[in-house]
């Protein structure tokens, strides 16, 4: 099994990688931070030391990036991955950017022999500890089928939807719906409170209906439970509604809930809380309702 490198190594590339170790895959790390390299590095990993040299000693390399200057410097970058990329290498981006950028770089790849592929995921740091995150893919057909064993170590949804950027798109559509559905969830919860009824079980009555959800059940729980720990962050989620919004406009695609809860997100990074869960969604909605506190 040829060796993997792997950069970017946050609550979801953390996972993710030793979920690659444990397939039995030598996995080459590289983080800006040291300490979640060191973390690896006792766990059988091996330094790259930079994006180059994990280029330099992997013929597939995976980054996982919080945002799409992040991924352009890292690949495109004075020691960047490209300098130390091999003819037909493969690099797979599995963070969540700009298609547009996504296709900048993957030109720039190409150019020099190899190939990029965009895969980014859903499912949250849960999926990425389990194994079962939601993959979206965008490049070249024989490409992914050569590199699908990498991708079933990872999740368990993996699905081709085109060339290369069409995993961007498909992951800007994810995110919009787990966003508005987030916000769905935290009005029906507030509503019950501020009605004098038992939130939970409103949410009990509902996971038995035709508006059960996974995001109903996973969050709500978390709303209930006022934790709000990050498993992604508002901040990340944020910029993702933007890529969908950019996404749009260039498209002439009314995203219209996409605005709202884009603005929602921006209340509460203006309230100290980026850094919280996205359930933390329900937080402002409280606070709107004069429920603040509870």
């Amino acid at each position: 099994m040829a060796p993997i490198g792997f950069i970017g190594l946050g609550i979801m590339g953390s996972p993710m990688a030793r979920n690659l170790r444990r397939a039995g895959y030598e996995v080459i790390v590289h983080n800006r931070s040291r300490a979640a390299v060191e973390a690896l590095l006792a766990e059988g990993a091996t330094d790259g030391r930079s994006p180059r040299g994990v280029a330099e000693s992997a013929e597939t390399v995976i980054t996982m990036l919080p945002d799409s200057p992040d991924v352009r410097e890292v690949v495109l970058g004075g020691n960047g991955v490209l300098q130390g990329v091999r003819p037909r290498s493969i690099l797979i981006d599995m963070s969540t950017i700009s298609p547009l950028v996504t296709k900048e770089i993957a030109a720039a790849v190409e150019a020099r022999g190899s190939t990029m592929i965009d895969a980014p995921v859903s499912g949250g740091e849960k999926g990425a500890i389990e194994g079962t995150l939601s993959i979206m893919i965008g490049g070249p057909e024989a490409v992914v089928a050569k590199v699908r064993p990498i991708f079933e170590a990872l999740g368990k949804n993996i699905v081709r939807i085109g060339e290369v950027g069409a995993g961007q798109v498909a992951k800007a559509c994810n995110q919009i719906v787990v966003a508005v559905t987030i916000q769905a969830v935290s009005e029906a919860l507030t509503l019950a409170r501020k009605a004098g009824v038992d939130p939970a079980r409103v949410r009990e009555a509902l996971l038995g209906g035709f508006a059960q959800s996974r995001i109903l059940d996973a969050h709500g729980q978390r709303i209930l439970d006022r934790n709000f720990a990050p498993g992604f962050r508002v901040r990340l989620h944020q910029k993702d509604l933007g890529i969908a919004l950019d996404t749009g406009k260039a498209t002439g695609t009314p995203l219209l809930a996409t605005s709202l809860v884009h603005e929602v997100f921006g209340a509460l990074r203006a309230q100290g809380m980026e850094d919280l869960d996205h359930s933390a969604i329900a937080r402002f909605v409280e606070r709107q309702a004069g429920l603040e506190g509870i």
